[in-house]
């Protein structure tokens, strides 16, 4: 029995470990991101126009993001990053696919309970509150140790470690919905949900275009860490899952999580700049999308969050669902967060942030 016990614990870890890094297309490159944090040495303060148009949040960053001096930087979006097919990306993709359709066979209260949880650490804690909204733009601050813990809870959504989110978030932002989008509807709606994460190797191996978008992590000892060995925190999480409830907590916590996961954020990238409502004129297509907004905790009030980025309010009326926001509230309330941002604007005369009224 300890045998079979042991047994599934190796395929287990196994299983995540190269899941995990053939998702993210670093089963090789990840040693490729230094391992030693970058010095302010040859890093200025400016403003950093590329975390969201036409906000801008102070930040360290290299001459050659700026725009003041010839960038050497490849362009992404699927003209240079659509290069066929990453068949280790995709078959590890369809195995987490297949383990979710499974966990709906295995079905009790408590590996529901499972998913609930895991998925509000992983997507809300993690990828809203912390690599968004956080570590992103910068729309608030916590203490040190605390974000640490919630950069942890975001590598368990399996969308990547802190630098390479934050890198091509920031992209996104400068160059939304035009040429340099890594993931826009404009070059098709499944390139912007899934096929930019299928073909090509994104920003994996830009080690370059990483340092220069996520400057801030780059030369933070930790992040620099996690963004090499993300995939640990996941793989932990699973064992712990086994070992707790068995297969079947794995199978909701892991396998179903993950994947509902991914497709709820991918759909921030697709759907919300496709279908919705428009409050601000922003040069995008960026939108309001209600259901969007349930399914990750307020990420899909996008025109909102495109129009004041650096906003950690993004449902700015009461009606806009915003989970993500309660929890920064939460987190003021107790005293762990401070110098929150939140959008000012007339409702009578909505305008991007750093737009003037005529």
């Amino acid at each position: 029995m300890w045998l079979l016990a042991l047994n599934q614990q190796t395929i287990l870890i196994l299983l995540l470990r190269y899941s995990v890094a053939s998702i993210l297309n670093d089963v090789v490159e990840v040693n490729t991101i230094p391992t030693t944090p970058l010095s302010s040495s040859n890093l200025q303060t400016t403003e950093a126009s590329y975390v969201g148009t036409p906000v801008a949040v102070p930040v360290h960053m290299p001459p050659a993001a700026t725009g003041r001096a010839k960038s050497s930087l490849p362009v992404l979006g699927r003209a240079t990053q659509d290069n066929g097919v990453t068949w280790t990306t995709a078959i590890f993709l369809a195995i987490f696919h297949v383990g979710a359709i499974a966990s709906l066979f295995f079905f009790s209260w408590s590996a529901l309970a499972v998913f609930a949880v895991t998925y509000i650490l992983a997507i809300n804690v993690g990828i809203g509150m912390c690599y968004h909204r956080l570590l992103t733009h910068r729309g608030y601050k916590v203490p040190k140790l605390l974000e640490y813990c919630m950069a942890i809870c975001a590598t368990t959504a399996l969308e990547g470690g802190p630098m390479f989110w934050v890198a091509t978030h920031r992209v996104h932002h400068q160059y939304s919905d035009h040429v340099g989008d890594p993931h826009t509807p404009t070059e098709g709606t499944w390139w912007a949900h899934a096929g930019w994460i299928l073909k090509g190797k994104a920003l994996h191996t830009e080690t370059a275009m990483l340092a220069r978008y996520a400057p801030d992590l780059a030369k933070n000892r930790f992040y620099v860490l996690l963004s090499k060995y993300h995939w640990i925190p996941l793989t932990l999480e699973g064992l712990i899952l086994l070992a707790l409830g068995g297969w079947q907590w794995v199978l909701w916590g892991v396998f179903l999580r993950v994947t509902i996961g991914l497709h709820a954020t991918w759909l921030v990238n697709s759907a919300t700049h496709l279908w919705g409502s428009r409050r601000f004129q922003t040069r995008d297509d960026s939108r309001n999308s209600w259901w969007v907004a349930l399914l990750t905790g307020g990420e899909g009030w996008h025109n909102n969050h495109h129009a004041h980025p650096v906003s950690a309010r993004h449902g700015l009326t009461w009606y806009e669902f915003d989970p993500n926001y309660y929890g920064i509230w939460l987190l003021k309330k107790l005293g762990l967060a401070r110098q929150i941002k939140v959008a000012q604007f007339d409702p009578n005369d909505p305008r991007p942030a750093g737009v003037q009224s005529a």
